[in-house]
């Protein structure tokens, strides 16, 4: 059945309600990360918009508040979203070949781990309008959050965050049993994925999360496709 952009996009602003509530909540402490590295409201909902990423942006305001130099802070940015890489790689094989380029420039700017899950777990060729659907609740959740944390400071106590950031994890839940109940495969990937990254912070904590992502991506995944590959239609 052929979707249409319209519904495409209804879809997306649907499925990214929930991405950009858990959004708003996460970003709120990413706020109160850049108060203490001097941004003000308006430079950390920039910092937000156009950087959507938690630990790139935890990154970068960990080096602002040391007052490094404008290199410094792009490198490890760029390093603390590596991953991102691999996402918008996978991705692309879901658009259509005649997919124009500027669709697939735009969709890349804004993927995340949970627009990620949402739009690989939808079936068929992907429609760019269903990411830009998922951009509408889910940029402003975190660019508002983030200069809202920094309006509001340290007045939320650290156990009332942590307790409403529980949303983000139930809804990747939400994202990735479905797909784990239909194909055991899928399911025993999973399983793998979870053990093997909490064998990675144990074991290799001092490797930052990104990297273990990426690392654990490769060889997960790459295994996957080796012994149990896809057919192709």
């Amino acid at each position: 059945m052929l979707v249409t952009n319209r519904q495409a996009l209804a879809d997306g602003i649907r499925d990214g309600i929930p991405i950009g509530l858990g959004y708003f909540v996460v970003s709120f402490t990413l706020g109160i990360t850049a108060k203490h590295a001097g941004l003000n409201p308006l430079q950390g909902f920039l910092a937000s918009l156009f950087n959507n990423a938690s630990a790139g942006e935890y990154a970068g305001f960990t080096v602002i508040a040391a007052d490094a130099p404008y290199l410094e802070i792009a490198i490890i940015t760029l390093i603390a979203n590596a991953r991102y890489l691999l996402m918008s790689a996978v991705m692309s094989q879901k658009f259509s070949v005649d997919t124009p380029f500027y669709h697939r420039i735009f969709v890349g700017f804004d993927v995340t781990d949970e627009i990620f899950g949402i739009t690989v777990a939808r079936e068929g060729k992907l429609n760019p309008f269903y990411n830009y659907g998922a951009f509408i609740p889910a940029l402003p959740g975190w660019s508002i959050g983030t200069a809202l944390g920094i309006i509001a400071g340290n007045v939320l106590p650290p156990s009332a965050v942590s307790a409403l950031s529980v949303a983000l994890y139930g809804m990747f839940l939400a994202i990735i049993i479905p797909p784990s109940r239909k194909d055991k495969i899928i399911g025993m990937i999973v399983a793998i994925s979870f053990a093997s990254s909490f064998l990675a912070e144990t074991f290799f904590g001092d490797i930052s999360a990104g990297t273990r992502t990426i690392i654990l991506t490769i060889f997960i995944a790459g295994a996957a496709a080796i012994f149990k590959p896809v057919k192709d239609n």
